[in-house]
């Protein structure tokens, strides 16, 4: 019987596993971390025929290597035993591209970039749904790839959020139509340089059969038609800014969306603030025109659509104080668009896990727009002494997303705020499992005052 080791006891994982298991693989599930939920999320998989190690990882000498390692998203792709695999002969790839293995007859919209793709792929599969699709959001939002695999089911689109990290272990991912939503520095812990980062995006692009890109991204404008010469191009700046014919882009033109030299829609029919927004609805007009949907039903879904969780989210209004939650703003590109979205003044919640990358755009906007910071987690002695050496001084250490919320509600009456923003510029791991789990802890901490 062939042998499969997955990596990762979270949703991926176990879904490569059933889905492996099922097919007459004698598979081993494994995480290095130990704990009662962990052996009360494997105990089905047990029951299942599935082998469970948890407090295990694979190691680079092993002398009897399986058939197939399928890696988690979180797992690091130069790990030196997956090197050594590679090396062997070991068939190692990711979740994601295993359940390309068994969906690929199926037409895959797949959406990469540092931020704007979950809004993007969300915005992507009510249009899809309102036109009466079969078209399920998958990768980083909605499903496990795989859990797809172990549907069954025949979809008319996958509609996939896919990260660095995960295009990174799918070698043979091609997207029907692939987007390319924003890029700035961003994971360079694990990719080490712009260029590979770079590099490991353009590969899923490359393979995908259309190409749409934000043509308001700097970095993707400088790479423009000579590096991508057949692709379609989006900008809210108009189509004079677009970086092709404006017959293969989509822009804003006299405040209605443009789509490939068509009227679609008028932009106040949007309720989604910020102008990396408006780009988001650009690219997801642009792939349902391409997929070719109606103006009627990219109307009805944008008409309906009021975000996603943790993205810009209102969460509740305490003492005529708007309290925001962006917690999926897990760098300070993301954190800059959040801040530049609400009204100022606001009062900033910031902090968590630190990331590398270029934060003066970021505090630029905390100087122009913050009438206080409030800052948790880890990061927090970092941060504050940024900001002093940076000239700004309205920034105290709370340390608890408790604590700031409650803060938040005395500070902003003598600041003459309406806005409380959680834009933490930071991963969250430091004191929370996810950036999920970070928001709905703010979003508890507000409703307690209610």
């Amino acid at each position: 019987m062939a042998k499969a080791y997955i990596i990762g006891l979270g949703r991926s994982g176990i879904a490569a596993a059933r889905v492996l298991r099922r097919d007459g693989w004698d598979v081993i599930l494994s995480d290095r971390s130990v704990s009662p939920s962990l052996q009360a999320m494997g105990a089905p998989l047990i029951a299942e025929g599935i082998t469970l190690k948890l407090g295990h990882q694979l190691e680079p000498d092993s002398e009897h290597w399986p058939d197939r390692i399928v890696v988690s998203p979180g797992v690091p792709w130069d790990l030196p035993a997956l090197v050594q695999a590679r090396e062997k002969g070991v068939e190692v790839l990711g979740e994601i591209e295993l359940a390309w293995q068994y969906l690929g007859q199926t037409p895959w919209v797949g959406v990469t970039g540092t931020n704007g793709k979950t809004t993007t792929t969300s915005l992507i599969q009510v249009i899809f749904q309102a036109a009466g699709l079969q078209a399920p959001a998958c990768g980083n939002i909605g499903y496990a790839a795989c859990e797809l695999v172990l549907q069954g089911q025949k979809f008319d689109w996958i509609i996939a959020e896919i990260s660095s990290y995960q295009i990174e272990a799918a070698a043979t991912l091609a997207p029907k139509i692939g987007l390319w939503t924003t890029f700035t520095p961003d994971h360079l812990q694990r990719h080490k340089t712009l260029e590979n980062y770079y590099a490991i995006k353009a590969s899923l692009l490359q393979r995908s059969e259309q190409q749409i890109f934000n043509g308001d991204d700097a970095y993707l404008y400088q790479q423009g038609p000579n590096q991508w010469p057949e692709a379609y191009w989006t900008s809210v700046q108009g189509k004079e800014k677009l970086r092709c014919d404006p017959k293969r882009g989509v822009y804003l033109e006299d405040h209605w969306v443009s789509a490939f030299g068509e009227l679609i829609l008028p932009m106040n029919l949007f309720k989604m603030p910020g102008l990396h927004n408006q780009q988001n609805l650009l690219m997801a007009v642009a792939t349902a025109r391409l997929a070719g949907i109606d103006k009627k039903a990219i109307t009805e879904a944008l008409v309906a659509f009021r975000g996603v969780p943790h993205r810009l989210e209102r969460i509740a209004n305490l003492r005529g104080i708007e309290f925001i939650n962006d917690s999926k703003a897990t760098n300070y590109d993301a954190a800059e668009v959040g801040l530049a979205s609400v009204p100022a003044p606001a009062i900033l919640i910031a902090g968590g896990e630190a990331k590398e990358g270029d934060d003066r755009r970021w505090i630029g906007e905390i100087k122009a727009r913050a009438a206080a910071v409030l800052l948790i987690g880890e990061a927090a002695p970092q941060f504050a002494q940024r900001l002093e050496d940076c000239g700004y001084h309205d920034y105290e250490i709370v340390e608890t997303m408790a604590k700031a919320v409650e803060r938040s509600l005395t500070l902003a009456p003598l600041k003459g705020v309406k806005v409380v923003l959680l834009s933490p510029a930071c991963a969250s791991f430091d004191q929370y499992q996810s950036f999920e789990q970070r928001g709905d802890d703010f979003r508890q901490c507000c409703l307690a005052w209610i």
